[in-house]
């Protein structure tokens, strides 16, 4: 009983502080909407290209060549799947002092978890757009050629045509970085007023008993994620329809 009650209590407290927009809610809620946000703005501009290009066209008539990209295709699926901790351990690496580019200075640092997400929703972008680019009427591109288009104007039809499939394809992206936690507490360590989102904000507040807090950005996290998911049943309805 005594649980109910905590947890009762800690409900209450969460909408509260929701609802007067306690800073320490509001802070990280914002962090993590700019650091996620970013993220998912360079994705899409690498993932969509990158995807539209793998659905569109063939390496070779080849064995070697097609055996190249179903091995391709094969590695981007797989990232799909990868583990973000795994992820946030190579980027880490990276981003380390005696690691590659450790002269930025960016581990810690929002930086950090952008390229750390960046990394985790590329796969994701990239497979779904190549899904829905392969979807699209093969004839279409050969009508649109016949008609004098270039190669770049019958790209940017077909992702047109393939619009929903895209339009889900980004909503995926951020839904697979927004709800990430192991990542995000590698590279950005977690620190107060500074590298805290979502996710790392809602272990450490759980960590240090204030409950109510912690509660009120699982309210937050499960409402984004709610929205998410609606957004791509819509997106995907409207597709079959």
């Amino acid at each position: 009983m005594a649980a109910i009650e905590i947890l009762w209590q800690a409900l209450v407290q969460a909408l509260h502080s929701l609802f007067t927009g306690a800073p320490v809610v509001r802070e990280i809620v914002s962090l993590s909407l700019r650091v996620s946000g970013l993220a998912l703005l360079l994705t899409t501009a690498i993932g969509i290209p990158a995807g539209a290009w793998l659905g569109l066209h063939r390496f070779g008539e080849s064995l070697v060549a097609r055996l190249g990209r179903r091995l391709f295709i094969a590695f981007l699926y797989t990232g799909m799947g990868f583990p973000p901790v795994v992820v946030g351990l190579l980027v880490y690496l990276m981003l380390s002092r005696t690691g590659p580019v450790g002269w930025l200075g960016w581990l810690y640092s929002p930086q950090a978890i952008v390229i750390a997400q960046t990394i985790i929703a590329f796969p994701v972008v990239a497979g779904f757009t190549m899904a829905a680019v392969t979807g699209v009427n093969p004839e279409l591109r050969q009508q649109l050629r016949s008609l004098g288009a270039t190669n770049w104007q019958a790209t940017i039809t077909i992702i047109k045509e393939a619009r929903f499939g895209v339009t889900v394809a980004v909503i995926a992206g951020f839904g697979s970085i927004i709800s990430e936690v192991g990542a995000a507490m590698m590279v950005g360590g977690n620190i107060t007023g500074h590298t805290r989102v979502l996710t790392t904000g809602i272990v450490e507040l759980t960590r240090m008993g204030l409950f109510a807090d912690a509660m009120a950005l699982g309210i937050v996290l499960l409402s984004i994620t709610l929205v998410i998911n609606l957004m791509m049943q819509q997106l995907q309805g409207r597709a079959l329809d």
